[in-house]
């Protein structure tokens, strides 16, 4: 009897110290109430149908939480309070100074041409019409030489060429002078020619700036090709540019940000990777009028190019800026193929600036030719001229 007294309290000792346990902890999860991991740090999926949030691709940090071995079928979830935000795949830098001739810009940059309009007939050549002809770009009226041959036009309209002349005085220009005979071998050939005069040059209105520096005349190039397909004659995907001397610099930019340029040559061009620039030197400089009393007030090209040196230095395209001006370092946007032609003995600019250009050309699996003569200078005169003109005219017709 003394011994089921003594039982009995025994008995409820115990059941009191089994019903203390069962409240004291989680005994599936092992886990201790006190250090519960919460679903927004980690939680374990059982239904496909539920929403998760992507994981963080970013490394845990050495002092998290979040356990190192985690169970199969289990996601990663951000903090309630976290924001979670793409990482950007580049970032955009705006240049305060020069941003106008970096190719990013001119590619975003809206181009527009106008109707030509005939302003006066002029001698015809040989067998084609020529024009004083004009039209708008960036609201300055533009003057140029138009020739269209006799015949009617065939089938989808003429094809086309943007002239672009190298460095010429402006204030010494005609419209009707330089480059006759180049115009010429490509009007007779059946192409319609428009030799443009650049803003600032005869008669154009605007400021001359010249192209190394200032994307002004590519514009008013790009800016011709536009008012060319306005015309019913034209084929409108028919359209090549040709350049030379700084307008190689000038054809090969347009042809990197205007995708209607089907086909492009350039006579002894300079100025492409904007570092054979620093390493060679160029004699064939833009305009740079003298200062006089009538023309201190007026706008100077040269404050451009000086506010861009004193800014970025001279050009290296290790620095961020000349990368986004350099035509090489954009090459990626060249998709018409390229004629080059450049003399030995070229003393204006040397034909190193060719030879780099084909370099970044072959590396990038561009479509090219290049061409180099044991004489015939800047120009290319006789008795090398009539082959690379011949040449040109060959890669127009096969590629327009």
């Amino acid at each position: 009897m003394v011994a089921k007294k003594q039982f009995i309290p025994l008995l409820f000792i115990l059941i009191i110290v089994a019903a203390g346990c069962s409240i004291s902890g989680d005994p599936a999860s092992g886990v201790p109430n006190s250090a519960v991991i919460t679903p927004s740090v980690f939680a374990k999926v059982d239904s496909p149908t539920t929403a998760v949030a992507p994981p963080s691709t970013d490394p845990a940090p050495r002092d998290s939480t979040i356990p190192t071995q985690q169970a199969e079928n289990t996601t990663q979830l951000p903090l309630p309070t976290s924001t979670i935000t793409p990482t950007p795949t580049g970032t955009e830098v705006i240049f305060e100074v020069g941003e106008e001739i970096t190719i990013d810009y001119l590619r975003d940059l809206e181009i527009t041409g106008s109707e030509i309009t005939f302003e006066e007939q002029l001698p015809n050549g040989a067998n084609y019409y020529q024009h004083l002809v004009s039209y708008i770009s960036e609201g300055n009226k533009i003057f140029g030489l138009l020739t269209i041959p006799f015949p009617e036009p065939p089938e989808g309209g003429y094809k086309a060429i943007v002239f672009n002349h190298g460095y010429i005085p402006p204030a010494a220009y005609r419209t009707t002078e330089r480059y006759t005979a180049y115009v010429d071998h490509l009007a007779s050939n059946g192409f319609v020619v428009l030799k443009i005069d650049y803003r600032g040059h005869g008669q154009s209105q605007g400021e001359p700036s010249g192209t190394y520096f200032s994307s002004a005349y590519t514009i008013d190039a790009i800016a011709a090709l536009k008012s060319l397909q306005t015309m019913d004659i034209i084929d409108p995907q028919g359209i090549g540019m040709w350049g030379h001397s700084m307008a190689g610099n000038l054809v090969l930019r347009a042809m990197l940000i205007e995708p209607d340029i089907k086909a492009g040559v350039i006579w002894a061009g300079a100025v492409y990777s904007y570092d054979d620039f620093a390493e060679y030197g160029i004699t064939d400089n833009t305009y740079r009028p003298p200062a006089t009393p009538q023309t201190e007030q007026t706008p100077d090209p040269r404050r451009g190019t000086r506010a861009i040196f004193e800014t970025y230095g001279r050009p290296d395209t290790q620095v961020d800026y000349w990368k986004a001006v350099s035509l090489t370092e954009n090459i990626q946007f060249l998709n018409s193929p390229l004629q080059i032609h450049h003399a030995q003995d070229d003393t204006v600019v040397t034909i190193g600036y060719s030879h780099d250009l084909a370099a970044v050309l072959q590396e990038n699996g561009k479509q090219y030719d290049l061409f180099s003569y044991e004489g015939g200078g800047h120009n290319l005169i006789s008795p090398y001229f009539n082959q690379a003109i011949q040449r040109t005219v060959n890669f127009f017709r096969d590629n327009l």
